[in-house]
């Protein structure tokens, strides 16, 4: 997948209310945690804790600020909180600069 590929993407919506949606496949009880790549337009989450009692859910949030250097309650997982397909409401930074932190990541 090139770089031209990755921008084209559609992970990310804006929503009426100014946050961004973004698209997550999360893949629980991997190796690590971390960005791995895109998977049906959606950006792959590897993470480390079992899909039992919110733990993934968790390690999603945790990650996700972390990544974006956020605070846990600017994130909210607007949808998918029994599944691996997820959306993920985002409130503070803009659209463009979630995406080029993303493609920075998979770039590496």
């Amino acid at each position: 997948m090139t770089k031209k590929d990755l921008l084209e993407m559609s992970f990310l919506s804006m929503q009426k209310d100014g946050r961004v949606l973004l698209d997550l496949y999360v893949q629980p009880r991997s190796s690590r945690n971390g960005l791995v790549g895109i998977h049906d337009n959606s950006v792959k989450l590897a993470i480390t804790a079992p899909p039992v009692d919110g733990k993934a859910n968790a390690a999603v949030v945790n990650f996700l600020a972390s990544f974006l250097g956020l605070k846990k309650k600017d994130i909210e997982i607007k949808h998918g909180l029994n599944s691996r397909n997820k959306g993920v409401l985002i409130g503070v930074l803009d659209g463009e600069e979630i995406r080029m932190r993303i493609l920075a990541a998979l770039s590496t």
